[in-house]
C-alpha cells in the first residue's frame, strides 16, 4: 500500500489531501472519499486504505481547508459522548465558513488531479461520503453526472429538506448508481426526509438502493466516535464494495 499527504491547488487555495493506492504496478479506478465533519484523522485514513486495498486509487481531501488544516478538533481520539459538546463548539466556525457550493467548486480540481495520475484508470470516478460528505457525494453525482459512475452516502444529513438547495431537487441530473444508508436515530435525516428522498429518487428514475440501519446513530461508521456501530460499519463495507464492483462491470 502506498500512502501520502499532498496539496492540490483549487480555485480558492491549497487543499491538503490524503492519498492511498496499491503498490502493484498498473492503473486503478478512482475513488473520491469525502470526509465527515470531524475531518481528516487516522480513522479516515484507515478507511481510505481499506478501499485502496481492494484495488482503488483513493483521494480524501480536507474540505474545510479554507479555514484550517488538520487536526480540526483539538481532542484526543477516540472521542467519548462527553467530548461531543466541545467538538461541536470547535467545529462551529468551520461549519459557518463552509457551504455545499464551496465543496462543489473544488470537485473540478480533484477530477483534474485524478486525470493526471499515471496510476489512475481513465474514465468515471466513484464517490463515497460520510455525514457532511454524504451530502457532498450526492451533490457531486448530480453536478458532475458525466464523470461519476457510482456514489454512496452514509449517515448523510439533510438530503431532502424543504430548502431550495436541497440535494434531492437535483436528482434528475444524476446518471450514477446511488447507495444511501440512513441511521434510524439521526435528527439530521428524519423519517419525513427519508420518504421525500425516496419519492424524488423514484420520480427521477435513478438507479439506487436506500436503507435505514436499525439501532444506528448518526456517525455509525466512525470507529473513533461514540456513535460507532460495528454491524453498521461491516454492512457499509459490503454495500460500498458491491456498488463499486457493479460500476466497474458497467463501465
Amino acid at each position: 500500500m502506498k500512502t501520502k499527504m499532498l496539496d492540490i491547488q483549487t480555485q480558492d487555495g491549497i487543499c491538503d489531501c490524503f492519498v492511498a493506492y496499491p503498490e502493484d504496478k498498473g492503473q486503478f479506478p478512482a475513488v473520491l472519499f469525502l470526509m465527515d465533519a470531524i475531518g481528516p484523522r487516522e480513522w479516515l485514513y484507515e478507511m481510505a486504505k481499506t478501499i485502496a486495498a481492494r484495488g482503488y486509487y483513493v483521494l480524501s481531501p480536507n474540505v474545510f481547508y479554507r479555514m484550517r488544516r488538520p487536526p480540526l478538533v483539538d481532542l484526543k481520539f477516540p472521542l467519548t459522548a462527553a467530548d461531543m459538546p466541545e467538538v461541536m463548539k470547535q467545529l462551529g466556525p468551520l461549519f459557518q465558513g463552509f457551504t455545499a457550493d464551496l465543496g462543489m467548486r473544488d470537485v473540478p480540481a480533484f477530477l483534474d488531479f485524478f486525470a493526471k495520475q499515471p496510476q489512475v484508470l481513465s474514465g468515471k470516478i466513484r464517490v463515497t461520503g460520510y455525514c457532511l460528505g454524504g451530502r457532498l457525494a450526492i451533490l457531486t453525482a448530480a453536478q458532475f453526472p458525466d464523470q461519476v459512475s457510482a456514489a454512496a452516502s452514509f449517515h448523510g444529513g439533510n438530503l431532502a429538506t424543504e430548502n431550495p438547495d436541497s440535494p434531492h431537487l437535483l436528482l434528475k441530473q444524476v446518471q450514477a448508481e446511488l447507495y444511501i444508508a440512513n441511521a434510524d436515530n439521526d435528527r439530521s435525516m428524519p423519517a419525513e426526509q427519508i420518504e421525500r428522498l425516496r419519492s424524488a429518487l423514484d420520480q427521477a428514475g435513478v438507479r439506487y438502493e436506500m436503507e435505514t440501519y436499525l439501532g444506528a446513530a448518526h456517525g455509525f461508521t466512525m470507529q473513533d466516535l461514540p456513535a460507532y456501530q460495528e454491524a453498521g460499519l461491516t454492512r457499509h463495507w459490503q454495500k460500498l464494495f458491491a456498488l463499486f464492483e457493479r460500476s466497474l462491470k458497467s463501465a
